[in-house]
């Protein structure tokens, strides 16, 4: 509901109407000042900052004729995807189907499959066991988490402020699964989840002192 009323008051300003009409199709300056009722001064002000925050990108228009060619504007993929809000719920709902035709062990060998082909497609770059525990941490952070790497006792964490599944982490702790599998083949070591799940559920995630001291220096 928060995210409905947010999305309604965006949408009401004078930039999430030119979002809405260029989700509709890519438009140029004069067709979205014209359908506005806006100068283009005004328009371009409003795209630039679009296209600086990677909602909107720019693309040369058919051109018509001589003279310099028409620029088009559209939304960005990535961006097409965040205004989408079909994404939590269809997940709630295709996690309760499966918890009813599946036993706790079965889904929790699906989510570690789910881990292994997260981490698949991520380009995993060489380094020594901290290092690698960073990237885990920065592609917590890429998926919508917000962590620190700290260390305790001669063990690594990932401690989050958030998680960006807290919505069918709250109904399905199995969720984690996937992620502590996905970080632990980041890592190269067994990664253990210790997240909190209250009403504003914390990713954490340990890495034993043991994995966390080999190879260092």
């Amino acid at each position: 509901m928060l995210l409905t009323r947010w999305s309604q008051k965006f949408y009401e300003s004078t930039r999430g109407r030119i979002v809405a009409l260029l989700r509709r199709a890519s438009l140029t300056v004069d067709q979205i000042a014209g359908t506005l009722g806006l100068t283009g001064n005004a328009v371009r002000a409003h795209l630039a900052t679009l296209e600086r925050d990677g909602v909107v990108e720019q693309r040369v228009a058919k051109r018509g004729g001589v003279g310099k060619p028409a620029y088009a504007y559209s939304i960005t993929e990535d961006a097409e995807r965040l205004f989408s809000r079909a994404y939590v719920p269809i997940l709630a709902q295709l996690l309760d189907a499966l918890g009813e035709h599946m036993s706790r062990q079965e889904l929790d060998a699906l989510m570690q499959s789910v881990g292994h082909r997260l981490a698949a497609a991520q380009h995993i770059p060489a380094g020594s066991p901290r290092e690698r525990v960073a990237t885990a941490a920065r592609l917590l952070n890429d998926l919508g988490g917000i962590t620190d790497v700290e260390e305790r006792d001669g063990a690594l964490r990932i401690r989050g402020y958030a998680c960006p599944l807290g919505a069918a982490v709250r109904g399905h702790p199995e969720v984690c699964g996937a992620v502590e599998t996905m970080l632990s083949d980041v890592v190269g070591a067994p990664v253990r989840e210790r997240c909190e799940r209250g009403d504003r559920p914390k990713c954490c995630f340990e890495i034993a002192a043991a994995a966390a001291r080999d190879g260092d220096g």
